[in-house]
């Protein structure tokens, strides 16, 4: 494969990463956002602790998206391992998170719910960059390449490669003369 073939694969399974990636983080953050809101209005809990429930509610269900859907071809001998660094690059995207809401809350007084709303949204968006790139560095790692392709798929493929610069020689062969 060409170096700009080999470019565009890897990018392609970069977007497709994103793209999962995405859809998952989607649907935490609408878990996320409705859990704030419904923790926000039916509890007297201040923002911020109303906001570190959902978030926590949030990070269990986007460990379930990306381990079983987005991250399901990734190794998975160290269980122990992962959960444990997701948790804890979790935590570090709550406190991201989080801290945004606290500055607007308490450093310039922005609290009404559609504020309280914004920025935490807002910190969700910074925490993210932060998630994404620590899960797939650190959390979710990628198999070594000669396990990601099952021997079954290469031998497949090395079958159905043609042949690189092979020259046909009708010079008689000594050993059967």
């Amino acid at each position: 494969m060409s170096e700009r073939g080999a470019l565009r694969t890897r990018l392609d399974l970069l977007a497709r990463e994103v793209a999962k990636f995405g859809v998952v983080g989607a649907l935490g953050l609408l878990v996320n956002m409705g859990a704030f809101n419904l923790i926000r209005h039916t509890t007297d809990l201040p923002v911020v602790r109303a906001s570190l429930l959902a978030t926590f509610v949030a990070v269990l269900f986007n460990y379930v998206g990306y381990r079983y859907w987005t991250y399901r071809d990734r190794d998975k001998t160290g269980r122990t391992r992962e959960l444990t660094l997701f948790l804890l690059f979790s935590a570090v995207g709550a406190v991201i998170e989080n801290g945004v809401l606290y500055l607007a809350t308490y450093a310039f007084g922005w609290n009404t719910p559609v504020q309280s709303n914004v920025f935490k949204i807002v910190g969700i968006g910074i925490a993210t960059l932060f998630r994404f790139w620590s899960y797939r560095t650190w959390v979710f790692k990628t198999l070594p390449a000669e396990e990601a392709v099952p021997p079954s798929t290469e031998r497949f493929l090395e079958q159905r490669r043609p042949a690189e610069n092979v020259t046909v020689t009708a010079e008689p062969d000594p050993v059967r003369n």
